[in-house]
């Protein structure tokens, strides 16, 4: 219970104010005109005032309530590091300990989790969020258990009372990690970009920060190389992508005996490739209604530098024209397929025949363009199942069919074989396509040598024929006829998509392999898609960050095309696995924020902490005391804490008292203006 004296006025504050003013007027007057009663008169006039302010005793009963200290610990990631879970165990049950010793106080404990995506430790969203359910009249103190590694300072609450932290970690931490500076989103295929990334050592490191250390570089999970470079500097490395798309570098360096983490250890910097420029060579026979539709269809890609070597008159056609004036400068030959044939993506051999124009020396050094890694297709006329085939050359060592020298002239409509529906140039086309393709009227007879048939045409004969020869490809189409599904011909067909899918796929464009592994993330989650030619159910390894590996099962949603979705437990670096065939992605970074930095620090904590005169203590030094302080006081010291009690409290009833009544007061004034009167009577 508690007691106070309080004004509860009969009439308003303005009128209260008002007499006053009148009463002090008419003392003064008083006073300036001698009489002896003036300060009698001045006392009525204050026991009148008096009666009008009605003086009381208001008495309160009050139940306290007990003071909050607000303990939040920090469980992200960084905090299982090491003993750091053994710490924080201790630290929390020394915490409850010496609350309970104090007077009318209770602990409140809220811990912390990792924060969405990659945001981090978000220390300060936690003890905001935990300081809202808490009336700041009974704010004690905070205590945040923590390594200091946290992400979101900027929303530090104001604190009404000490803020302190208690520092996991041991002062002998050490952490060495792999970070990747400045690496591009694109680059162009055969030109260097550079990386930028530096391997450094964090704490209490037992190497000098001059030395050196083994770092492994892989490109699309392939075997990795070796290189020693320095520790604690910044690293320029040049990288030349070798394919178009997505091209992922993996950066690990090894974890050392004593660090805290590895997971920090390794990067991954996804570049897509892109092409500058596609050169390819059209070299066309005779004249004929397809020729224009591959010049067209090359030219209308401005991303491609087409060289066209054309034979406009065959040379057993005799018309009196020297040959000097046939054409205005002498075609290349010999630079084009001697010299530099190597700059060439694609060569195209659109109804070409042996006619002594190209030497055999120039089509055998076509054969080792394509077993080094170059791209031949073949559109097919009656040339090819002459005698003056361009089978019957050193390009046969690289054709996947051979010609039976029939030319079938009937009607057909091409179709894409059970293997084409799952080959990736051929795969969907029916659906783009729409409705049934319009007719082609001529087919040369294959047969074949290997390869992959694709397409059939008139009873089930081979159409398009893919094949892989040495680091290279080669594609077959045994006829001349796609320039009528361009020209619309009952109907048409999906000429264009098919030939720009071929083309692309010669090319060794990603998106068309048709034996590939790869993912593709969104958060946590990732999109698994094996493509394959083969039949059966398909099951692909995924290794974690941690090292833990998981079968996951695809499900086949087209031919040759399976998929699964897989929700990863952590963010990091995942390794995929089927077959021979493997592929690394990264769900978030491949070292998380929680892993940037793991040595214990305070530095981060130092301003909100100082700013309520708290303290920032090592848990390893050991636990310090909680004691109380006054509001305004420091509220650390060496091997304590302080917090300040609040002494709020709950009022259960208010009473309200008058210290007279009002008679009382009236009585009072009234002896003293007869006081005044008979004293001023007598003079």
């Amino acid at each position: 219970m508690s007691g106070a004296v309080i004004l509860d006025p009969l009439l308003p504050w303005p009128v209260l104010w008002a007499a006053l003013a009148l009463a002090v007027g008419m003392v003064g007057l008083a006073l300036w005109r001698g009489l002896g009663g003036w300060w009698l008169r001045g006392l009525a006039a204050a026991a009148v005032l008096a009666a009008l302010a009605n003086p009381s005793l208001q008495t309160e009963d009050r139940n306290p309530l007990s003071d909050i200290v607000v303990l939040v610990v920090d469980d992200s990631a960084s905090q299982r590091l090491a003993d750091r879970p053994d710490q924080t165990a201790q630290a929390v049950e020394a915490v409850r300990a010496e609350v309970a010793r104090l007077d009318n106080t209770e602990l409140r404990i809220v811990r912390l989790g990792d924060g969405q995506g990659n945001e981090g430790t978000l220390l300060m969203t936690a003890l905001a969020e935990a300081l809202a359910e808490v009336p700041r009249a009974r704010l004690a103190g905070a205590i945040l258990l923590t390594d200091g590694q946290l992400h979101d300072l900027d929303r530090a609450p104001d604190m009404p009372a000490p803020l302190h932290a208690l520092l996991t970690g041991q002062p002998d931490d050490w952490d060495r990690r792999l970070v990747v500076t400045n690496a591009p989103a694109f680059a162009i295929l055969g030109e260097e970009v550079m990386l930028t990334l530096r391997i450094e050592d964090q704490g209490a490191a037992p190497v000098p920060p001059d030395a050196t250390t083994q770092i492994d570089i892989a490109i699309d999970g392939a075997e990795p190389q070796t290189y020693t470079v320095p520790l604690n500097r910044d690293l320029e490395l040049p990288v030349m992508l070798e394919h178009a798309g997505r091209n992922v570098i993996q950066f690990s360096v090894a974890a050392q005996p004593g660090e805290l983490t590895d997971r920090n250890n390794a990067a991954v910097v996804q570049i897509n490739g892109v092409r500058d420029r596609l050169r390819v060579l059209l070299v066309s026979g005779e004249p004929h209604p397809g020729e224009r539709t591959w010049r067209n269809l090359l030219k209308s890609d401005s991303s491609v530098d087409l060289v066209h070597f054309t034979i406009l008159r065959p040379p057993e056609k005799q018309d009196g024209v020297p040959v000097s004036e046939l054409s205005l400068i002498a075609f290349p030959t010999r630079e084009l397929f001697l010299e530099k044939i190597d700059e060439f993506d694609l060569i195209v051999f659109d109804r070409y025949k042996r006619r002594g124009i190209l030497p055999m020396l120039y089509l055998e050094n076509v054969r080792d363009y394509v077993e080094k890694g170059g791209a031949v297709l073949i559109a097919a006329g009656p040339d090819f199942a002459s005698a003056e085939s361009i089978y019957r050359s050193p390009l046969a060592d690289i054709l996947p069919a051979e010609p039976t020298a029939r030319v079938i002239e009937e009607g057909y409509a091409p179709a894409i074989t059970d293997l084409g529906q799952r080959h990736p140039v051929t795969q969907g086309l029916k659906a783009e396509a729409g409705g049934e393709w319009g007719r082609w009227f001529r087919l040369i007879d294959l047969t074949p040598k290997g390869g992959q048939v694709v397409m059939s045409g008139l009873g089930d004969r081979p159409l398009l024929v893919l094949d892989r020869v040495g680091e290279g490809r080669v594609a077959l189409l045994a006829s001349d006829h796609a320039w009528l599904w361009n020209r619309g011909f009952e109907g048409g067909g999906p000429q264009l998509e098919l030939l720009r899918r071929l083309a692309h796929w010669m090319m060794r464009e990603p998106d068309l392999e048709e034996e590939a592994l790869s993912a593709e993330a969104e958060g946590r989650r990732m999109t698994i898609t094996r493509r394959t030619l083969s039949e059966g159910a398909r099951s692909v390894t995924v290794t974690r960050p941690d090292g833990s590996e998981e079968k996951v099962t695809l499900q086949e949603v087209a031919p040759g095309r399976f998929q699964a979705t897989y929700e990863g437990p952590e963010i990091g670096l995942y390794r995929l696995a089927d077959d021979d065939l493997d592929t690394v992605i990264a769900l978030g970074p491949a070292a998380p924020r929680e892993f940037e930095e793991t040595i214990a620090s305070g530095a981060r904590l130092a301003g909100p902490v100082d700013a309520t005169r708290g303290g920032i203590l090592p848990v390893s030094a050991g636990m310090p005391d909680i004691r109380t302080v006054r509001e305004g006081r420091a509220a650390a010291g060496r091997g304590w804490i302080g917090v300040t009690p609040r002494g709020a409290y709950l009022t259960a009833d208010v009473r309200i008292t008058p210290l007279a009544p009002a008679w009382a007061f009236l009585l009072l004034a009234a002896a003293f203006s007869l006081g005044a009167w008979l004293r001023e009577g007598r003079r």
